[in-house]
């Protein structure tokens, strides 16, 4: 039987770090975007040094662990003189990693438009931008748009680490329980059921884009 006692000792707790692990995802996620999109158009510039110092920021966050990454901004960072809030951390943790993966993202998806459609641009006088804005990135994003879902979903699951360092999100509370009260398998099990509820919200808000962006095309 499912002991209720610890049940409704544990919900408000899972609860409360359920909303800090959504800020997690939401505020990551928009400026994982945001540098996805920064990084992806950085290393397709005619600059040369613009792509060298894009490409090895970005292959440098998607080379090292997310987790190094986090005690290296909390705890190393600090003796350098320099000392950021604990949420911060984790904001920037997750958004230099998962925005160096989406950076790819974005470029393979620019370079898997035909390149018949630049060059339509051109045979009709659109500048360098307007054939990006215009004819480019509307395609290049609805391809984009499956692998920014999953993503998205990896950065969820890379929330988890943030407790490592005390930010009280799901898996601190639940993890601060289990020392306290026990039950492993409840508390691991109520866990595992609240990251699927994000996941699976995540899920059906990508699948939704692709259906927008699909429309009216064969």
């Amino acid at each position: 039987m499912i002991p209720i006692d610890v049940v409704s000792q544990v919900l408000p707790l899972l609860q409360e770090g359920f909303i800090v692990t959504i800020q997690l995802v939401i505020i990551a996620g928009i400026l994982s975007f945001v540098m996805s999109f920064v990084g992806g158009l950085a290393r397709l510039s005619r600059f040369a040094p613009l792509r060298w110092v894009s490409g090895f920021l970005i292959e440098f966050f998607r080379g090292t662990s997310l987790l190094v990454q986090l005690f290296w901004f909390y705890y190393a960072l600090p003796l350098l003189g320099v000392t950021l809030p604990t949420g911060l951390v984790g904001i920037v943790a997750l958004t230099l990693n998962y925005g160096s993966y989406g950076s790819e993202i974005v470029r393979s998806s620019i370079l898997a438009v035909p390149k018949g459609q630049a060059e339509a641009g051109i045979a009709l006088n659109m500048t360098r931008f307007q054939r990006m804005k215009s004819i480019i990135l509307p395609q290049a994003f609805r391809i984009m748009l499956p692998s920014f879902g999953n993503l998205m979903i990896e950065l969820l699951k890379g929330t988890a680490l943030v407790s490592l360092i005390t930010i009280q999100d799901m898996t601190f509370y639940i993890t601060q329980a289990r020392n306290t009260i026990g039950h492993d398998t409840l508390l691991f099990s109520m866990l595992l059921v609240a990251y699927f509820i994000i996941g699976y919200v995540i899920t059906l808000v990508f699948r939704w884009l692709e259906r927008k962006f699909s429309a009216g095309r064969v």
